[in-house]
């Protein structure tokens, strides 16, 4: 609830980074660049033996599974804070993601997350060859117990 709020304080902030000769970038929120960064090198410790192509088995509930879940949705709250901020933030942001590369190693990671064959093993009621469903084409229901 909080991250669509953030960018409201470097709006006011936005009329400094405009005056500079060399190209500008402001970082979001630092707590949570340095949460990805630390999550960055983690994932990357993990996944260094998968070529990008190639995808890597996580079993569920396992810490190398918590990471990753933890890295998606730090992601998750990043788009989040994108989302809420002016398109003039959003340039200056993505900056920032540029320099650190941090959006290229999202997609290095994601790449090698993604399962082959994303089909759906979820309750269905249907007849198997109609219509497959996959992670793409069905909401996910994720309840914490």
């Amino acid at each position: 609830r909080l991250m669509p709020e953030l960018p409201k304080f470097d709006d006011e902030d936005l009329k400094s980074y405009g005056d500079e000769e060399e190209e500008s970038a402001l970082s979001p929120p630092a707590a949570l660049m340095s949460v990805l960064a630390t999550q960055e090198l983690l994932l990357e410790n993990i996944l260094e033996c998968i070529p990008v192509g190639e995808f890597a088995v996580i079993q569920p509930l396992s810490d190398e599974f918590c990471l990753v879940l933890g890295y998606l949705l730090t992601w998750k709250l990043t788009l989040a804070f994108f989302k809420a901020a002016s398109s003039q933030l959003r340039v200056l942001y993505s900056q920032y993601l540029r320099r650190t590369k941090s959006l290229n190693k999202l997609l290095y990671h994601l790449f090698r997350l993604m399962p082959e064959n994303p089909v759906f093993s979820g309750p269905t009621s249907e007849v198997p060859n109609k219509d497959t469903k996959t992670f793409f084409t069905e909401e996910l229901h994720l309840d914490v117990k």
